[in-house]
């Protein structure tokens, strides 16, 4: 059985930042983030999406905001805290201790069911990574379709949207109006198991960087009384105000879908997506063989 290296208390400790304190570097490491998401993932039952892992292990390590808002420098539609727990969820995946399927759902595999710890620096020592080598939700293609949403016509990303609000059961689909102006984009019906419906509103934000407790203020005060719901939508990130502000209780909530989400949405139906064959190199096999 592995042993653990790291306590969550120490963690926490270390990274309590003051509020003025926006030095990076002070973000958990990769490896310091693999117990976390082991524990994490245990707390849940065994499995978890991106969304629930990355808030539960800030939760756990009561990280400051401005650890967990800091964008990652190459990706600005994904927080650097996203991606090392992203770089963690990889080497835990090649070590045998995490599965994950296709839509996006990460699970700890039948042999680390009844492991309590996890050795980080034997998972690190045994995984390398090379230089090609990136966290699956940083891949190059992921990449080049945030690049591509950014660039679009402003009404295509609209009709895009539209066409995967469709995708995701949503009904009567429209977009109502020109981008840019912080009010609704769009209208439909969100149908739950062909018996229940509620009515929603959406906006979308092609942003590069981080959307803030303001603008979702803004888009609720938009709301008319007869939409149940609304969907903020941007191709870039949300600051934990602004996740904070969508889910207030005794305020109408907001969903969220940031860039990281809307790219899976989009493998998951199809849109402008087709699945390639890869395949992974096992070096040690023609070392050995």
């Amino acid at each position: 059985m592995l042993k653990r290296t790291t306590n969550a208390p120490a963690l926490r400790q270390n990274y309590a930042l003051t509020a003025n304190d926006m030095d990076t570097t002070h973000i958990p490491k990769f490896n310091e983030l693999m117990m976390p998401v082991f524990r994490v993932l245990k707390a849940l039952g065994g499995s978890g999406k991106n969304d629930e892992i990355l808030n539960r292990v800030i939760a756990l390590l009561n990280l400051p905001d401005n650890v967990v808002d800091a964008l990652h420098g190459e990706q600005q539609g994904m927080t650097e805290l996203a991606y090392r727990i992203g770089w963690a969820k990889s080497y835990m995946k090649k070590f045998g201790i995490l599965n994950n399927s296709e839509r996006g759902v990460w699970s700890i595999t039948p042999a680390y069911h009844n492991v309590d710890t996890i050795d980080e620096k034997e998972i690190v020592k045994k995984y390398k990574p090379a230089s090609e080598t990136v966290p699956e939700e940083s891949a190059p293609w992921r990449k080049r379709v945030a690049e591509i949403l950014l660039n679009m016509d402003p009404f295509g990303f609209e009709r895009l949207t539209q066409m995967l609000l469709r995708e995701c059961a949503f009904l009567d689909v429209q977009v109502t109006k020109k981008s840019g102006d912080g009010g609704i984009d769009g209208i439909g019906r969100l149908a739950i198991n062909g018996f229940f419906s509620f009515h929603v509103a959406f906006q979308c934000k092609r942003y590069r960087g981080s959307v803030g407790a303001s603008e979702v203020r803004d888009f609720r005060g938009s709301l008319p009384a007869n939409i149940e719901k609304g969907v903020m939508i941007t191709t870039g990130t949300f600051s934990r105000a602004a996740r904070d502000e969508a889910s207030c209780p005794g305020k109408k909530q907001i969903d969220l879908i940031d860039g990281e989400a809307f790219i899976d949405k989009l493998a998951e139906s199809g849109l402008g997506l087709k699945p390639a064959k890869a395949f992974d190199v096992d070096e040690e096999f023609f070392l050995n063989v």
